[in-house]
């Protein structure tokens, strides 16, 4: 016998393959969905159990029905999957959940399906695909880094472009570069991992590295930049809040005919000298009525890490409030 206010509703799946899929290996996604919303779920052969109040089951049971609606699309479910459509669901635009799927990007080494994971993605996705450049501004975790590169091989593939440079400010995160081996580009690899791994993701170690040593893709500091134009390229500047604003000018002012323009950052991790103001943030003020630039802002509701960032940084953001 239910409580007042306490209801149970079922879900009923096609076997327990999808029943997997859709609760998480080791029931990772049911904990999840059970600590959001305060709900008890029993998977029971073809059948899936939600009980608690009348209307958190409802959310949670819409969820459900929307992941199903993936599966069976043959799309793969994963954790942020499940964040993401349980944010949608708090701010009433779960409707719409199934509408980021729509578009496959790029498929990675192993031929699966790359594809943006909410509508803050989206959104950067389709101002890379306008704009002749794009500004990427919000905390870690939201995906700009490797989603540029994405964006970037895409372009590549598709013969849009005949190079990729990526680039970075080599400034210390609380560390000495100069006290690292080599010179300034062997110095600044270690930071641009990020960049790698997603190379080394869709095309895989080995054809990454012959790309590098052929010119297409270029990986260097943003100091190599200076000088040069960049025509035909995908050119992509991470960890742009660490930029000066003579930097950030000289960089925008890089672009060639028929290039891209893919800018990078995270104001709340500057880590340039006091006194000295971020290009990204000058930038931001600076550029925004050039229609031919686009910014998305991203927050921390659209962090695709582990569901305790988003929280880390809300709290960090009322600390600093």
């Amino acid at each position: 016998m239910l409580e007042q206010n306490q209801a149970s509703l079922e879900i009923r799946v096609k076997n327990q393959a999808e029943a997997t899929e859709l609760l998480g290996t080791h029931d990772k996604h049911l904990k999840l969905i059970e600590e959001n919303q305060h709900v008890t779920i029993l998977s029971r052969g073809e059948m899936i159990q939600i009980t608690g109040l009348e209307e958190n089951v409802q959310t949670v049971y819409d969820v459900l029905r929307k992941l199903q609606v993936l599966i069976l699309r043959g799309i793969p479910i994963g954790t942020p999957d499940v964040v993401t459509a349980l944010k949608m669901a708090k701010k009433g635009t779960l409707e719409y959940f199934t509408d980021i799927y729509e578009e496959e990007i790029i498929k990675d080494k192993n031929g699966k399906a790359i594809r943006v994971k909410n509508y803050g993605q989206k959104e950067y996705i389709e101002m890379i695909k306008k704009r002749d450049v794009t500004f990427g501004i919000g905390p870690a975790g939201t995906g700009k880094t490797f989603l540029a590169v994405v964006m970037a091989i895409s372009a590549l593939k598709r013969g849009e472009v005949q190079k990729i440079v990526l680039t970075r400010p080599a400034v210390e995160a609380g560390e000495n570069l100069g006290f690292l081996p080599g010179d300034l580009k062997e110095k600044v690899d270690p930071y641009l991992r990020p960049v790698y791994d997603a190379l080394y993701a869709i095309f895989g170690i080995d054809h990454t590295n012959r790309l590098m040593e052929r010119g297409v893709i270029e990986i260097a500091p943003l100091a190599y930049m200076r000088g040069r134009t960049l025509e035909d390229s995908f050119v992509i500047l991470d960890e742009a809040q660490n930029t000066t604003i003579a930097q950030m000018k000289m960089f925008l002012t890089r672009l060639g005919f028929n290039s891209k323009m893919i800018v990078n950052g995270d104001v709340s991790q500057i880590d340039l000298p006091r006194g000295v103001m971020s290009g990204l943030i000058h930038a931001e003020k600076t550029l925004k009525p050039i229609k031919k630039i686009g910014f998305v802002t991203f927050t921390s509701s659209d962090v695709v890490r582990h569901p305790v960032v988003a929280e880390i940084i809300n709290a960090y953001e009322e600390e600093n409030k």
